[in-house]
């Protein structure tokens, strides 16, 4: 690392650690901030799903020798899109969702996010500082620090890059409040269960639906089976559960909660499916089941703010998106090797990179976000009005 001035990166998540591999190999100077204890402080949620896009960011990034390295741990599903089951019936009840999934290979490739975190940390470790929550920032004629909620301060950086996900307090006052998240007010469950109860289930991609609610709504579910896995006790494959509002409700609003109550909540909600799916709930890990709360920033675009020059954005904290399409990552990591790549060229901050890196996000984000939300508009029924729809 050289002696100029950090960058400081607010946040540990996707986006941030794969930037930070990226300064790591420009032996640009960066210091992470989480707000978190450690990595595996809350839970995960779900296996992720790379899109070429999303892979080929990655690859740009850590170099062929490393990216081969993580491709190799990453899970490869056959077939090119989902198969849709009638979740009572466990009957086909369409051939593919015209959606296609495959990206390398002929092949669907997935990580879970927490196995992602850490192999994006390698040779960071030494730069991240846990139970940091970056609340603020102040500016100096030559550099940024971040003020964490303790009242502390950091040192200070060349400049701050706002990782740190969609209830980002900074990233609110970097755009004055044009960054906005709306809650959706779709709720969901992730889950996981040992291999044995897929038997039922072949090697795919799959989506169960349960229409028999009426107008309360439906509940789906999402998950990925590897046949090649399918033998291997001590693995789990995950699940993702959304349900319309007001069909899955956490005690007291709180969406932390993981574990039993979670899980019981899937369980009932899944009493009368098919006999071939209802084992994936039956015998899930009850201690990895987790609430979350569906959002998404503003359907029509991501925002333009006044452009600072030391200080930008990336990853959930400007464009977080539904779980349609497994979007989300992908454009995140998008962020990393597209901002990565202008710190690498100059060798650090430079006058005019954020906004550079801004004009360019602004396309591909902005277009990814909205296919995300037309996605779950169709399968989620969401609807978000931009002026009165609530934020999070």
């Amino acid at each position: 690392m050289s002696s100029q001035q950090p960058i400081l990166i607010a946040g540990a998540g996707l986006s941030s650690l794969l930037l930070a591999r990226s300064l790591l190999r420009s032996h640009i100077p960066f210091q992470i901030f989480e707000r978190d204890a450690s990595l595996s402080f809350r839970g995960q949620g779900y296996r992720l799903r790379l899109s070429t896009e999303g892979l080929d960011a990655i690859e740009d990034v850590l170099g062929p020798d490393e990216f081969g390295r993580f491709y190799d741990i990453c899970g490869k599903t056959g077939g090119s899109g989902f198969t849709a089951l009638n979740a009572i019936t466990g009957e086909q009840v369409e051939h593919k969702v015209p959606e296609k999934l495959g990206s390398r290979d002929g092949l669907t490739i997935g990580i879970a996010r927490g196995e992602m975190r850490k192999f994006f940390l390698e040779g960071s470790e030494d730069f991240v500082q846990f139970n940091k929550n970056v609340v603020d920032y102040e500016e100096s004629p030559n550099g940024v620090k971040v003020i964490f909620g303790d009242g502390s301060r950091s040192v200070e950086g060349s400049m701050l890059i706002i990782g740190d996900g969609l209830k980002s307090k900074v990233s609110k006052k970097l755009s004055e409040g044009k960054i906005k998240h709306y809650d959706t007010l779709v709720r969901g469950i992730h889950g996981q269960a040992p291999t044995l109860a897929f038997k039922g289930l072949e090697e795919g991609v799959y989506r169960f639906v349960d229409d028999s609610r009426g107008e309360e709504g439906n509940v789906s579910v999402i998950t990925n089976i590897r046949s090649k896995d399918m033998d291997d006790p001590s693995i789990q494959f995950g699940w993702t559960m959304v349900g319309s509002p007001g069909l899955i409700k956490a005690p007291n609003d709180d969406y932390t909660i993981i574990g039993k109550t979670a899980a019981d909540i899937a369980k009932s909600l899944t009493a009368n499916w098919s006999p071939k799916l209802k084992p994936l709930f039956t015998e899930m890990v009850e201690n990895e089941a987790a609430f979350w709360k569906i959002t998404c920033s503003t359907p029509s675009g991501v925002p333009v703010w006044k452009n600072h020059p030391r200080i930008t954005v990336i990853g959930d904290a400007v464009h977080s998106m539904t779980p349609a399409g497994g979007i989300g990552a992908n454009t995140a990591v998008r962020d990393s090797a597209l901002l990565g790549r202008l710190l690498g060229e100059a060798g650090g901050y430079r006058e005019g990179i954020t906004k550079e890196y801004e004009d360019k996000m602004r396309v591909y984000a902005s277009e990814a976000v909205a296919t995300s939300y037309g996605l779950a508009e169709k399968q989620f029924g969401i609807r978000i009005d931009e002026e009165t729809s609530p934020t999070v």
